[in-house]
């Protein structure tokens, strides 16, 4: 038996190095691709934005009026309607390494500040539409949802309260329509909320 151990040793030792080096060998590729991307990202020319999906807020939002109101909802909507003339992208799930090579070095500023805009929009959305719902206020806040989701929020909360509004309201088919919304989002979150959606179908 110690004769079987020491005889087989070298060949674990042989298999470890080998297991190691191939380790090491494929977290330098991955750097090295990563790098010179960035290199490449770098050096990308000024592109137009013409092909960038702008949101826009519904009038409808910026004019609602609920009838159970207090000066949150009120402080909510004032924001949503000064957010309402800046432009706003979705860049979830994309890095800056990305955007330099889709449109070039010289509008990454720029497109942070969209995708700055997309962030304040979707959480100012999931606070309007909580505390409409803490008002009772749920179609409004089915509405506010329904926006935010639309324009593919990875915001966990903003699915779980309107497929909880959904069965509240007898429509728990939705929640099919919610799902497929979710599957479509680029954002790590997407499995999450994917699977959390499925099992409130159950």
């Amino acid at each position: 038996m110690n004769f079987l151990i020491i005889a087989s040793f070298p060949i674990i030792c042989i298999l470890f190095s080998y297991a190691l080096h191939s380790t090491k060998r494929k977290e330098q590729d991955v750097d090295r691709e990563f790098w010179d991307r960035e290199q490449r990202a770098n050096f990308t020319r000024k592109k137009p934005l013409d092909d960038l999906n702008f949101i826009t807020i519904p009038d409808d939002l910026l004019t609602m009026e609920p009838e159970l109101t207090d000066e949150e909802i009120i402080g909510c909507l004032k924001d949503l309607n000064d957010l309402s003339s800046s432009k706003i992208v979705n860049l979830t799930g994309y890095t800056n390494t990305d955007l330099k090579l889709a449109y070039g070095t010289a509008n990454i500023t720029i497109l942070s500040e969209y995708d700055f805009h997309y962030t304040k929009l979707v959480t100012l959305l999931q606070k309007l539409a909580e505390l409409l719902h803490e008002n009772l206020e749920d179609e409004l806040a089915i509405r506010v949802l329904e926006f935010a989701v639309s324009t593919g929020t990875d915001v966990s909360k903003s699915y779980y309260l309107l497929a909880e509004l959904y069965q509240q309201m007898n429509t728990p088919e939705k929640i099919d329509l919610l799902i497929t919304r979710a599957q479509g989002i680029n954002s790590l979150m997407k499995n999450t909320i994917v699977q959390n959606l499925q099992a409130a179908c159950r």
